[in-house]
């Protein structure tokens, strides 16, 4: 029994050890070109739908659940303004995106909205955000169809001059 109780506790160890590696950052540049799943440091959240890495960037595909709340969540951000670029192409149909400072990942009524929804055109999207504390920020797309999918790509956070 013991020896139980001792493999969960060093597993539970283990667990927050790693979590607690996640440090606050400044700036991201991130590619996707190494993922095989979502980084420790980020968080998918895809509802019934599907949010993967996969071909060097990260798909939103809604299977048969369109619009269904997926976000991408980052790791934390230290307060202040930031300028924040991505790629985001959808293979056709109706599709948006939005912007949130998140507290908690894990609690959708800390997610506040930072930039108004936008069609995704397959341009390059470019927000200026403010976060007035140390936040997530939290990528949703929204999906209006069956076997739809929106590719993000070439994320890069950078401090406001």
């Amino acid at each position: 029994m013991r020896k139980i109780i001792l493999a969960g506790m060093t597993v539970l160890g283990t667990s927050v050890a790693v979590n607690a590696q996640c440090k606050t950052v400044t700036t991201i540049t991130e590619n996707f070109d190494t993922w095989k799943d979502i980084n420790k440091c980020w968080t998918a959240k895809s509802g019934k739908a599907m949010l993967y890495p996969n071909d060097k960037k990260i798909i939103f595909y809604s299977m048969n659940d369109p619009r269904e709340n997926m976000y991408l969540i980052t790791p934390k951000i230290s307060a202040g303004t930031y300028t924040l670029n991505f790629d985001a192409l959808d293979n056709g149909g109706e599709t948006s995106l939005e912007l949130f400072a998140i507290n908690n990942p894990a609690d959708t009524k800390s997610f506040v909205s930072i930039a108004k929804p936008s069609k995704i055109t397959g341009d390059k999207k470019t927000f200026y955000i403010s976060l007035k504390k140390d936040s997530h920020v939290g990528i949703k797309v929204l999906l209006n169809g069956v076997h739809q999918a929106v590719y993000v790509d070439n994320i890069s956070l950078k401090p406001k001059k």
